[in-house]
């Protein structure tokens, strides 16, 4: 039985054992003793009815006669009764029969009291030790309701009561989970809000500046082509802040369920750069494809093409004019990979473990157009898809990223 798993009550069992046998125990020592009572008290009664006959000169043979004799007789039970010796005789009037009835009386109630007194004491120290276990659980979960888990219920034994307790932990390290992910929730959140709140300080600044300038200089034409066309680069910029900070949001927050399946990669990158060539061939740099034309990856098309091609915006951003950034994928019983490379300005080693947090500009490249929001969404979406994102990069030589997903199996 379960019950029994419990070491408390499985030791309360074992004390009701022992009390049971000990209750047989005293049982068969009162019916001993009250036995050899009663035998005493007949062999009293002989000896006072044979004492009293010698002296009334009765001989011996008629004595001993009466004494073994088991038969009774009308005439007996009428002198007896004659006597007064009847079975409603008061017991205080048959001397023998009183003293065995105080005997037999002292003895019971004795033994009542101290089997009662045994039982009380093991009931008790039961019952104490019990309500200890449950004044020790519910200060634990008062600090529970109260949002401290530093202390934790008892689990060290087995038994209905600590299956109870095992219960009530999981259900209090859920809460603690839930809070911890709560707390977090607002304090990314927080972050979040006071990063875009730093972030659009300078964009907007310029706009109020630009609008500044075209309105004291309404008349300049080339002055509010000027400006116009920076206000439109700042909007721009806004623009890309705020979508790139809701898609990390989305994706941090679990909002987004990627839609995986086979795609193929050559396809993939194609999607990933078709809005990329034109700038690297005005910029004079070359991106070069490498890989099996007809290779899949299990992955989500449209987010993995907006990962894909921040790595390259990336590596445009930081190649020089003459520049190349090859693509190529390859595979392996486990995993595929993609490598983004580039010949460009590489990433200082202080820098390079920097390099995927937002709005990180390493100061070799402040002179470069980015809102340092790229690098940080690829890795939310790759990671997001289970796959993995890494960097290596050597400074003034270039830098490659490998992006990897499991195979299917």
């Amino acid at each position: 039985m379960s019950i029994f798993r419990d070491r408390q009550v499985k030791f309360f069992a074992f004390f009701v054992a022992l009390y049971i046998v000990l209750v047989f125990g005293v049982s068969a020592w009162f019916c001993q003793t009250q036995i050899a009572a009663a035998k005493s008290m007949y062999l009293e009664r002989d000896r006072a009815v044979v004492s009293a006959l010698l002296e009334q000169g009765v001989s011996k043979e008629v004595i001993a006669n009466a004494i073994s004799s088991t038969d009774t007789s009308a005439a007996g039970m009428e002198f007896l009764n004659s006597l007064g010796i009847k079975q409603n005789t008061l017991n205080s009037l048959l001397p023998h029969f009183s003293q065995f009835q105080q005997h037999f009386l002292l003895m019971a109630l004795g033994g009542g009291i101290f089997l009662t007194l045994i039982l009380g004491i093991g009931i008790i120290f039961f019952l104490r030790i019990r309500n200890r276990l449950y004044q020790q659980a519910e200060k634990i979960i008062d600090n529970y309701i109260n949002n401290d888990y530093s202390c934790h219920l008892p689990q060290d034994s087995e038994g209905e009561i600590f299956h109870l307790f095992a219960s009530v932990e999981q259900l209090a390290t859920m809460l603690q989970a839930k809070n911890e992910t709560e707390h977090k929730t607002k304090e990314f959140l927080k972050s979040t809000i006071s990063d875009i709140s730093h972030q659009l300080k300078t964009p907007l600044a310029a706009l109020m500046m630009y609008q500044e300038i075209i309105e004291a200089e309404p008349d300049n034409a080339e002055t509010v082509k000027e400006f116009s066309q920076k206000n439109g680069t700042a909007l721009k910029r806004i623009e890309q802040l705020i979508l790139s900070m809701l898609k990390i949001t989305r994706l941090d927050t679990g909002n987004i369920l990627f839609e995986k399946q086979s795609c193929f990669i050559q396809e993939l990158i194609k999607n990933a750069i078709s809005e990329l060539t034109t700038r690297a061939t005005q910029e004079r740099k070359q991106i070069i494809l490498n890989g099996t034309p007809n290779q899949t990856v299990i992955c989500d098309m449209d987010w993995t093409s907006e990962a894909i091609g921040n790595l390259v915006k990336n590596a445009i951003d930081h190649t020089k004019a003459g520049g190349i950034i090859r693509i190529t994928w390859e595979s392996t019983p486990t995993m595929i990979r993609i490598l983004v490379s580039d010949n460009g300005n590489g990433v200082a080693p202080e820098d390079i473990h920097h390099i995927f947090k937002r709005f990180y500009r390493s100061k070799y490249s402040l002179n470069t157009p980015g809102i340092g929001l790229g690098l940080p969404l690829a890795k939310s979406i790759i990671e997001g898809q289970g796959g993995h994102i890494s960097v290596q990069s050597i400074l003034h030589e270039g830098t490659t990223f490998s992006v990897s997903f499991l195979t299917k199996s």
